[in-house]
């Protein structure tokens, strides 16, 4: 077998031998002595996933999954069903998908006090807009949107992961993402999840490599994606104050250590030069929004007030911080419905779980992330409906549990805890393709 080729890159990663030795970072030091880097150059770890299985194991989830909606969309309900073109095509555009559809092809508008497509961040349908402007295919390009943006995100979440993770925890974090029982919004739907998780990801792979301006671009994308933007923000401002104490200690974050002392990371603050501000422009997306907002509909709010419109009652207060609707809807409401929340509800809180796991293994920056993105829909749901689909923007989630599995000393817990996920995604995109709001 021929040796794999040494490419040079940053940060530094390691053969398979030296991530045994430093826990998977690549950092060779001992108790008590001054952690240096071993190597400048990426050496290819025995066992590592291929970017050409990724890819071919996202093509087999896409062609099951829209079967799978395009056999629920024949059983469908017709009020809940866009008739634009093919079946398996017409089965990815369901609820939102109308608003999104709207926008690209209208803009937006507003009415106070009513359902107005404000409500919904611009990143997705300008991306959308544009495509189908060369194309004239508006309705072909927003699933091939979702689809694009979705496999490119599992390929960075793949590279993401070989910093922090052994072999096989990364495979079986990608097979988690991609059996998420709500990544039927990645294989097609027209949601904005899938290009919303891809800037998030592609953003914190460039800090990670310390390329702020371009981390804070993609972040931009973030921001100007979903309200949950922000924690991009915020977690990669914690992130280059993290590699700032990491600097200063001569050390960095290992999985298995603790991160560096919340003091330390405070203490860094005063490192902070002009180079990182870079990551500040991830902020340009969310403002530039707001000012839209201010500009055409003289409220740079609109998104938050309409929330509360008729229909959605997404209002701010105890009621919705406390779930009165969902604990109605569990006493007094039809099955599907308490199926459909409850399931929500036990996929964020689970991921609420993991949060420990996520900062011991990757430290304040993905903490502050996934704990942001976390806590938007934990106060802002009055049901948990939509708490499937933010989970799935919080990848260090799925990475902790990845390699929670991978440490268990059960091999049968894997593919048991796989398959359910797989069963639940197969069942997801059936009810999904059906006309079903199940996220």
């Amino acid at each position: 077998m021929t040796e794999a080729p040494r490419l040079l890159r940053w940060p530094p990663q390691y053969s398979a031998d030296d991530r045994e030795h430093t826990g998977g970072q690549g950092m060779a030091r001992t108790r008590g002595s001054q952690a240096t880097p071993s190597s400048s150059v990426r050496i290819r770890p025995h066992g590592d996933v291929p970017v050409r299985t990724v890819i071919g194991a996202f093509a087999v989830a896409l062609l099951v999954c829209t079967a799978f909606a395009t056999w629920g969309a024949s059983r469908g309900h017709p009020t809940t069903v866009f008739n634009l073109g093919p079946p398996w095509l017409d089965a990815w555009i369901r609820y939102d998908a109308g608003w999104y559809a709207h926008i690209a092809a209208y803009g937006y508008e507003y009415l106070p006090g009513q359902q107005s497509s404000v409500a919904f961040f611009p990143a997705y349908p300008l991306a959308v807009r544009g495509i189908s402007a060369v194309t004239g295919h508006l309705n072909w390009i927003g699933p091939l949107v979702t689809m694009t943006s979705g496999l490119t995100a599992v390929v960075l979440i793949r590279q993401w992961c070989l910093q922090w993770l052994s072999p096989r925890a990364v495979t079986i974090t990608l097979a988690a993402v991609l059996l998420y029982p709500y990544a039927v919004f990645i294989y097609g739907a027209m949601y904005a999840d899938a290009l919303f998780l891809v800037s998030a990801v592609g953003a914190f792979v460039c800090v990670e490599r310390r390329w702020y301006a371009v981390a804070g671009l993609l972040g931009a994308v973030a921001t100007a994606g979903r309200p949950v933007g922000v924690a991009v923000a915020v977690g990669l401002v914690v992130r280059v104050i993290e590699h700032l104490a990491q600097d200063r200690a001569a050390t960095t974050s290992r999985p298995g250590d603790d991160p560096v002392p919340l003091r330390a990371l405070i203490s860094a603050i005063r490192d902070i030069r002009l180079r990182h501000a870079g990551v500040a422009l991830s902020a340009l997306g969310l403002v530039g929004w707001m000012g839209y907002l201010w500009a055409s509909f003289g409220d740079p709010l609109a998104f938050v007030a309409v929330e509360s419109a008729p229909g959605w009652n997404q209002g701010v207060g105890p009621r919705t911080w406390f779930k009165v609707a969902y604990l109605s809807h569990l006493l007094r409401g039809p099955w599907e419905l308490k199926v459909i929340l409850t399931a929500q509800a036990f996929v964020v809180l689970m991921a609420v779980f993991l949060l420990r796991r996520v900062w011991r293994r990757f430290g304040w920056g993905y903490l502050a992330y996934c704990g942001v993105v976390l806590a938007i829909p934990l106060v802002g749901t009055k049901d948990f409906l939509g708490c499937g689909r933010y989970v799935l923007a919080a990848f260090p989630v799925f990475a902790a549990y990845g390699a929670m599995l991978a440490d268990h000393r059960r091999q049968w817990v894997v593919p048991v805890a796989l398959g359910i996920q797989g069963v639940g995604l197969a069942v997801a995109c059936y009810f999904y393709g059906s006309g079903a709001l199940i996220s």
